[in-house]
């Protein structure tokens, strides 16, 4: 890591500071900054760091009875830096970098609660039968008014006022246009990170917009470069007086956020897993393999929704009437069901899944799908009948759209923790609960709103 650091710095000059970052269960970077009088010290040696900052809610709160937390002093663990993670910040005032680590566990192996460890374990499975999945992911978010008091929307707005674009707009470029600024320093910040990004649309809301990432063969760095992308947009987004709002569902009338997850399986070849099967669907080259991994994912949806709707807002976006996957269904070229199979060939073939929103934790949500694979693999489960492209759907709601029964859902589960660790899995529906009574326990304006006058 001395020799990584030495030559980021004689490409980029050297750094005045650089940031230690670790996601945490809600995929929060946590970490600290440090001078340049330590870089050296953290590169060679490692440092300590706070366990528990991986095991906190979104508000960054510890939870009784969750380990490394209040009740048993709030314990350090080693730390160490992830080769191949110090890149600049390219926004910082003063020349910076930053990099991710990871915590050692007690027992001298990689601790249980980073998020980091979870999708590894995730992954062993498919690497024992010589597999690796290829993912890319996709984040949808809106640019707010950075400069209003009201949360409202950004940009587009109408030509020569400073009211906002009524109407979705959809795929219109001109709203690229509006925010080119925006998008010409997330690219250039990308491409000093080494996040690769690719394209960018309008999506289906005004200030609504996607940025894609390239496929890549490692999908712990896939996340890595989700996390990475999201801190580059919020940088990006306050530089140009925007606010990237990631959450689910902002807006009631507006289209959610979600966070798409691409993938397909190589064997050791490198060759298409889901195209080598002899067992071919009246479609090639659709595969009994692809089923099988659809089938799988299809059949855990109901318990694993909490991983990819963490939040309370979470589940305003699982409304059957905006278009937003809310029961286990699957099929070919057709943006409104849960798993779809985009337009592709034997080499490319892959699956996407739409379910997680832009608020979840990019490592659980593609753990969750890593389980949900290998799984239907393993026991060969058929995904059922498949929506024909250009059918018309009506959505059934079919996975929890509240959060305490999700949370239920997800306590109950028996396959999740077998891929994820059930400690992990007994913590992190721990968390999940403190947070959603600590939610509800909050009285809101729309209690006055509703039950002031009228009871």
């Amino acid at each position: 890591m001395l020799s990584e650091l030495r030559a980021v710095q004689k490409k980029h000059g050297d750094f005045e500071s650089m940031d230690l970052l670790i996601p945490d269960l809600s995929g929060i970077l946590k970490g600290k900054r440090v001078r340049r009088g330590e870089f050296e010290k953290c590169a060679k040696g490692g440092f300590v760091f706070c366990a528990g900052s991986t095991l906190l809610t979104t508000l960054g709160e510890v939870v009784s009875g969750v380990p490394y937390g209040a009740d048993d002093g709030d314990p350090d663990l080693p730390a160490k830096l992830i080769p191949g993670s110090i890149v600049p910040v390219p926004w910082s005032n003063q020349p910076m970098g930053q990099a991710f680590f990871r915590l050692v566990g007690e027992d001298g192996g990689d601790f249980f609660g980073d998020p980091r460890t979870v999708l590894e374990n995730a992954l062993k499975p498919l690497a024992k039968r010589g597999l690796k999945p290829v993912v890319a992911t996709e984040l949808e978010f809106y640019l707010l008014d950075g400069t209003s008091r009201e949360l409202r929307i950004g940009a587009p707005m109408i030509p020569g006022t400073d009211r906002p674009q009524p109407g979705t707009q959809v795929y219109n470029p001109d709203d690229l246009f509006e925010v080119e600024a925006f998008l010409d320093d997330v690219y250039a910040w990308c491409e000093a990170q080494k996040v690769p990004a690719s394209a960018a649309i309008s999506e289906y809301s005004a200030g609504q917009f996607e940025i894609n990432l390239h496929h890549v063969d490692d999908a712990v760095l896939a996340c890595d470069h989700a996390v990475m992308l999201k801190r580059i947009i919020k940088a990006a987004a306050r530089k140009h007086g925007f606010i990237a709002c990631f959450m689910a569902k902002p807006f009631e009338e507006d289209a959610g956020c979600g966070l798409h997850i691409h993938m397909s399986i190589v064997d050791k070849d490198g060759k298409n897993y889901f195209s080598q099967d002899k067992e071919k669907m009246a479609l090639p080259p659709f595969s009994a393999r692809l089923r099988h991994a659809i089938g799988g994912l299809l059949k855990i949806m109901p318990e694993a929704t909490l991983i990819g709707a963490p939040n309370a807002n979470s589940y305003r976006r699982l409304r059957p009437d905006m278009f937003a996957p809310v029961e286990p269904n699957w099929g070919v070229n057709h943006r409104v069901v849960s798993i779809r199979v985009p337009e592709s060939d034997e080499k490319n073939l892959r699956l996407e899944h739409r379910t997680a929103g832009a608020d979840a934790n990019p490592y659980l949500v593609m753990a969750a799908l890593l389980a949900g694979v290998h799984y239907g693999m393993k026991n060969k489960i058929d995904p059922g009948p498949m929506v024909e492209q250009g059918a018309e759907i009506v959505p059934k709601l079919k996975i929890p759209n509240r959060w305490e029964a999700a949370i239920d859902k997800f306590q109950r589960s028996k396959v999740l923790p077998e891929y994820l660790g059930k400690d992990y899995c007994k913590y992190y529906a721990m968390v999940r609960r403190y947070e959603a009574e600590q939610y509800h326990n909050q009285i809101a304006q729309l209690d006055f709103d509703w039950y002031l006058r009228a009871v």
